[in-house]
């Protein structure tokens, strides 16, 4: 069992800059990938990051390449999503995810435990 807990949302105004937290209990957090999803109202969930057990492999939806940045702490059972430059297109509830079996990867049915979620909100 994993457990996980998201923080850091909230509202900001275009162009800036907000760091989420996801602190994670349970297993052994640096033995399994991590990722951040997004979900806006009527919308699918969709990829935003990954990153590797040991942190050394990422992957990046194409929306957010070069404004995001994926990160994990081991020694602090936490990973981290930098988002900068924020648009009012990422207006979403973000979600981070553990992948117990699989790589980083993009496919959400590939992640075994979900966190509930914290709003990011972007105004024009």
């Amino acid at each position: 069992q994993v457990q996980l807990v998201e923080s850091g949302g909230g509202l900001v105004q275009a162009g800036g800059s907000l760091r989420l937290s996801c602190a994670a209990s349970g297993r052994t957090f640096s033995s399994y990938a991590m990722g951040w999803f997004r979900q806006a109202p009527g919308k699918e969930r969709e990829f935003v990051a990954a990153i590797s057990w040991s942190g050394g492999s990422t992957n990046y939806a194409d929306s957010v390449k070069g404004r995001f940045t994926i990160s994990r702490d081991n020694a602090k059972n936490t990973v981290y999503l930098q988002m900068n430059s924020l648009k009012p297109e990422d207006t979403a509830d973000y979600y981070c995810a553990a992948d117990l079996y699989s790589g980083y990867d993009s496919i959400p049915s590939l992640y075994d435990y979900w966190g509930q979620g914290t709003q990011v909100t972007v105004s024009s």
